[in-house]
């Protein structure tokens, strides 16, 4: 019997799903349509269809579709929401086609047979090329493409003559395809929507800074220990009352109870970020966080945790004020160099901190003072103070005497700070760009007047870029082997320490005891051991990229000495074994001088009963913490990478007939525009930074 009322349940569900099919048909009608137009590699279809002819179809497309949807709405059926964000879905089909490509390295084809040895290097090469783009897009994608920079500018017209300088950068990076520079464009437009004063503190992992903040803070809202936190930026603001906001990937924000922070930022509760945190924010009634200032517990350049310095790097742009901690009870490393001179490069007022000064006498505090500020000013040629503080009881008056006298007064005035740290972030923005298009324009005029004649080595140099970098894939390989290793190394360990033990017993006129400080060395002295072949593994890979840049150089008669230091510059400090504390009392066995053997295997067994399980552990977050430190030295080792091999390779490029295409009076027009003389603070130039010449 028919419905009197019209379609029931199932049957509009039907005629739903036959409308719902019919429309992607006519969408594939229509990528039919557009495939004479597609740049793609891999053409689906041959002869296209006459624009007079497409014009009638997509006529005929809109009528059909105009049906369909009356067709729905006469049945009183709702039309359904889209159910996925298009900039999501546009992440997920890029990790896809990352791991198609992940596929074709050489160590996954062995699968279809041998590869040949001198294919693996260009091939795993290819893949890295390719790789790096796809993660420089997802970059792209991450910075949201629902927000229009430009529509953000018009906004914002009224806030100062600064605009008009963002209005023309904005109008010269998407002219001239400087998508890599979009992220810190919208980064500046964040900060002039918001009325915040973002002040960061970096440092090594240890260095105090979660320790710091909570003092200002007043409570303890960060954890605090010894191990690596995860990549990701922990903002802390003024709320009516605690609690965490936690937004995970494709998720809206989460609101949580506070005492639950550990479970997003420790290592322990979330080796490598795996529940893809991509921003947290603490919020706490402090009145020190009134009016706008927001403090941010950053993992640090440097940090151990393998997206740190990248997700840092990211953050920049939208710090106003850079607190940069340096351990008194270790020493100035290169790091912390590297720390102020990114902050420097972006632009970013920056003081700096020695923290647990209650680790040294008074006098030892004002050496190390003096000699860290020396040593900032002959490294960098800046000048910056150094102030000493502590959080221990008895030292606590160091730190409130430096919030008070220095960085209170900042919070009163941080509207105007705001303003200026913006003002130098633009200039170094512009600066950035302006040395792009100069070495453009340059490459342009060169092959302009006839001078980038055809050079047949060309096409082997960029060969040799490819194969070393295919360098990475079989890198990453050996450490992930030995890390491995290590995470697992517990049993041979306690093999070796009984067996040294003995033989120390053996050799030694006094038969000391073994105590938790003697373990503890040892362990420390093993496991450096077993981690400098990952650091010499560091070092080589180091030294294969510079000298492919040199001998790509040399080709194009270009000094490289800038780019050698850079990457040789990169491994760096190594994390090193912690075993915490604990209590050991281990004294010769009788049997040492009659079987070694049998000493060897009874200290070993005491061991493992007594103090196995917390060297098991050690061990294994040793062997993380040098994965995630391998994964940071070569992800630094690789952008630096291609930083200077992109611009070889445009280069090479142009030496093998292939000109650039650049249009020359487009890039006077755009440098002309650049150049106008707004009043910025003089002395805050950025250089142009690494590979800029591409």
């Amino acid at each position: 019997m028919a419905n009197a009322g019209g379609l029931n349940g199932p049957q509009k569900q039907h005629l739903l799903s036959s409308c719902q099919y019919a429309d992607k048909l006519l969408s594939e009608i229509e990528a039919i349509l557009q495939s004479s137009q597609s740049k793609s590699v891999f053409q689906k279809y041959s002869g296209a269809v006459a624009p007079a002819q497409a014009r009638v179809i997509e006529d005929y497309i809109a009528r059909i579709r105009s049906q369909i949807l009356t067709a729905i709405e006469s049945q009183n059926i709702p039309v359904p929401e889209p159910q996925f964000r298009t900039v999501h879905s546009l992440k997920v089909t890029l990790i896809f086609a990352g791991i198609a490509f992940e596929e074709c390295t050489a160590d996954k084809m062995r699968g279809y047979g041998e590869v040949p040895q001198d294919v693996v290097p260009e091939l795993n090469g290819l893949v890295s090329e390719i790789k790096a783009m796809l993660d420089q897009l997802n970059g792209f994608l991450g910075q949201g493409l629902d927000q229009d920079p430009a529509e953000r500018l018009r906004r914002l017209e009224q806030t100062g003559d600064e605009i008009q300088l963002l209005k023309k950068l904005e109008l010269v990076i998407t002219q001239h395809g400087l998508v890599d520079y979009r992220g810190r464009l919208s980064a500046i437009l964040d900060r002039l929507e918001s009325k915040s004063f973002e002040i960061a503190l970096f440092g090594r992992v240890s260095s105090g800074k979660s320790s710091l903040l909570n003092h200002i803070v007043g409570s303890d809202v960060l954890p605090v220990g010894v191990n690596p936190i995860t990549s990701v930026p922990t903002r802390i603001v003024f709320g009516s009352k605690p609690r965490i906001l936690v937004t995970t990937a494709g998720q809206n924000p989460q609101v949580l109870e506070i005492g639950r922070i550990t479970e997003f930022v420790t290592e322990q509760q979330n080796p490598a970020n795996k529940k893809r945190v991509e921003r947290l924010v603490v919020e706490y009634p402090s009145d020190k966080l009134k009016d706008g200032v927001v403090l941010v517990d950053t993992p640090g350049l440097g940090s151990l945790a393998s997206a740190g310095a990248a997700e840092t790097l990211a953050y920049l742009p939208r710090c106003d004020l850079g607190v940069v901690l340096i351990d008194a009870g270790s020493t100035l490393t290169a790091e912390d160099l590297s720390t102020l001179q990114a902050l420097n490069e972006a632009a970013i007022r920056t003081v700096v901190l020695l923290s647990k000064a209650d680790l040294l006498a008074a006098g030892d505090v004002v050496k190390a003072r003096d000699y860290i500020a020396q040593q900032i000013r002959s490294n960098l040629r800046l000048e910056l103070a150094v102030h000493a503080v502590s959080v221990q009881p008895g030292f606590v008056d160091l730190l409130d005497h430096w919030f008070n006298d220095e960085l209170a007064p900042l919070y009163e005035f941080h509207q105007q700070l705001t303003k200026e740290s913006l003002r130098r972030k633009i200039g170094a923005l512009r600066d950035a760009v302006s040395g792009i298009l100069k070495a453009r324009l340059d490459r342009a005029t060169h092959e302009k007047v006839g001078t980038s004649e055809s050079r047949p080595e060309a096409p082997a140099a960029e060969t040799q870029l490819r194969r070393v970098s295919g360098r990475f894939e079989e890198v990453r390989e050996q450490w992930f082997r030995q890390t491995l290793e290590l995470r697992e190394y517990t049993p041979a360990f306690l093999h070796e320490a009984a067996a040294r033990i003995i033989q120390t017993w053996r050799t030694s006129s006094t038969a000391l005891p073994v105590t938790w400080e003697s373990l503890s060395d040892l362990t420390t002295t093993v496991a450096a051991e077993k981690a400098s072949t990952i650091r010499s593994l560091m070092e080589d890979l180091a030294r294969d990229l510079s000298r492919a840049i040199r001998e790509v150089s040399d080709l194009l008669g270009e000094d490289s000495a800038s780019a050698e230091e850079e990457l040789n510059s990169v491994v760096k400090e190594m994390p090193r074994i912690d075993l915490g504390s604990g209590e050991l009392h281990l004294t010769r066995p009788w049997t040492t001088g009659i079987s070694p053997w049998l000493a060897t295997r009874s200290v070993e067994k005491h061991l493992r009963e007594s103090v196995g399980e917390q060297i098991k552990e050690s061990f294994a977050t040793y062997g993380s913490m040098l994965d995630a430190w391998s994964r940071r030295i070569a992800g630094e080792l690789q952008l630096r990478f291609n930083s200077y091999a992109d611009a070889q390779r445009a280069r090479l490029s142009r030496l093998s007939g292939a000109g650039t295409g650049e249009d020359i009076p487009s890039l006077r027009a755009a440098l002309q525009e650049l150049g106008s003389p707004l009043d910025l603070d003089a002395g805050t130039r950025t250089p142009v930074p690494m590979g800029a010449q591409q």
